[in-house]
């Protein structure tokens, strides 16, 4: 068994509960997050991230749908029965070897898989229908379309519903990003249509069109032979029965209010630039880095206040597309190579596929939560590019008057620091209160150590005999008990 982690992907939950890479789960142990769920109703998924292993374990199976209900959606009529009219699709490409065991970071990912279903088909109703759509390939960008070019319609993004139903015939969809269709399929009793890729209509230079790369001769070892790559494909078969006793035959002509926060009331402006820039046919193979940076465990690219409107600027210099996620927060596309974007990318956003030699601009707020310790994660959400370095993160820091702590919602903190530790962590009052006492305890309760009276602003200790695992530390003040995680590698 490997250590691992779990991240809540989408979701708006404190660093200490996001599940980066590093609140790890060594084997044998129990993490036990807990978190009020804030986010608008959509569709979110939860999957490893331990860093270099996160596309071993995503792709081995270690990952699922969350699916977020509100009263909002509920007063909408929509279909929302879940395996009747209401579907969650999970699209895969894999490659397996000769004794069907899957192989990871290998371009001859050609078996297509939905829900781990190989060749899958349901049967469907002949009403509108309702699907929750999750690429959760390692690399692979889908262009989906029904058989035929029957329109269909796009009710949400990655977090939440748009302000109304957008008719399409293809939805580009990449790695970790969700979207919500309508299909009708009234009428259509005893037919089977499918639900294809046309990814011959993708332009050059995204994992999955004919040419991976932008210059001539770039091109990744096995691409080419790959079937699915450049060519139309089937997703899953839809088989058509007789409508339920209930149906929704009606699509809503409106949906919610999307307000994206005022360009100009941003306060905060960062720009992100990934690379290799386009130098030849080995610039396709990486590594890919942004600002010209690979990831390190123990940097903090960014300090970001709470409360602080920030734009993001993202700037492809790369030769291929990289599908752009951050963690904590939902973001609006404000541009798009300085244009608007389209309908169906104007909600709620928390990946971004950025074309190759492209720039595009989001805005969002670093609200609810900080921690001067626990960082959140931002980075290309290929599997490979993001376990080769391709990520960095940011803390979001507190000011006088702190946001919510999931484990203790006061004014006042403490910090622990390193997280994860090896040999000695540190605890300090990032206030005027002292510390009096600290206690040790594995994720069973029991007290594993504990300290003396005192009264002081600092506290150490050497845990390097600490079995690896998941801690509790109790921090007791001249004020308040504060709870907090500690990691312990080996």
């Amino acid at each position: 068994m490997d250590t691992t982690t779990i991240h809540w992907h989408g979701m708006h939950v404190s660093a200490m509960n996001d599940g980066g890479p590093h609140m790890v789960i060594p084997p044998g142990t129990i993490w036990n997050p807990g978190f009020t769920v804030r986010d608008h109703a959509s569709t979110y998924w939860y999957h490893p991230h331990l860093h270099m292993m996160t596309n071993l374990h995503a792709s081995l199976g270690a990952a699922g749908v969350v699916i977020v209900r509100d009263s909002v959606e509920s007063a909408l009529n929509l279909p929302r029965t879940y395996g009747i009219d209401d579907f969650p699709l999970v699209i895969q490409s894999k490659c397996f070897d000769a004794a069907k065991q899957i192989i990871v970071n290998n371009a001859s990912d050609s078996v297509m898989m939905v829900n781990g279903t190989i060749d899958p088909y349901l049967p469907v109703p002949a009403q509108m229908v309702r699907f929750r759509l999750l690429n959760a390939s390692s690399e692979r960008v889908y262009n989906l379309g029904m058989q035929g070019n029957q329109s269909f319609y796009q009710i949400g993004s990655d977090g939440g519903l748009l302000d109304a139903p957008v008719a399409l015939t293809r939805l580009r969809i990449a790695p970790g990003e969700r979207a919500e269709i309508l299909i009708d399929f009234g009428g259509m009793v005893g037919q089977s249509v499918s639900l294809l890729s046309y990814a011959n209509e993708l332009p050059a230079a995204i994992y999955g069109a004919t040419q991976p790369g932008m210059g001539p001769g770039q091109t990744i070892p096995g691409y080419t032979s790959n079937v699915l790559n450049g060519a139309n494909f089937n997703v899953i078969q839809f088989n058509v029965v007789a409508p339920t006793a209930s149906s929704v035959t009606t699509i809503p002509t409106s949906l919610i209010p999307n307000t994206p926060w005022p360009v100009a009331s941003a306060n905060g402006f960062k720009t992100l630039t990934f690379s290799p820039v386009n130098m030849g046919p080995t610039a396709i193979q990486g590594p890919f880095l942004i600002n010209n940076t690979s990831f390190d465990m123990d940097v903090v690219n960014y300090s970001i206040p709470l409360d602080n409107i920030e734009v993001w600027t993202l700037t492809n210099q790369s030769p291929i597309a990289h599908p752009f996620h951050i963690h904590d927060v939902q973001f609006y596309i404000t541009e798009i190579n300085g244009l608007l974007p389209p309908a169906n990318l104007a909600g709620r956003k928390d990946v971004v596929l950025v074309p190759a030699m492209q720039t595009i601009k989001f805005i969002t707020k670093f609200e609810t939560f900080c921690d001067s310790m626990a960082s959140y994660m931002y980075h290309c959400h290929m599997l490979p590019h993001e376990d080769e370095g391709m990520m960095g993160q940011f803390i979001v820091s507190c000011p006088a008057s702190v946001g919510v702590n999931e484990m203790q919602e006061h004014s006042e903190s403490v910090t622990l620091f390193p997280n994860p530790a090896i040999d000695n962590v540190s605890i300090k009052s990032t206030t005027s209160s002292m510390i009096k006492r600290v206690k040790f305890k594995d994720y069973s309760g029991r007290l594993i150590v504990q300290s003396e009276e005192m009264k002081s602003e600092n506290f150490s200790l050497d845990v390097s005999a600490f079995d690896a695992g998941i801690y509790i530390v109790e921090i007791n003040t001249n004020h308040h008990t504060f709870l907090k995680k500690l990691s312990v590698l080996k």
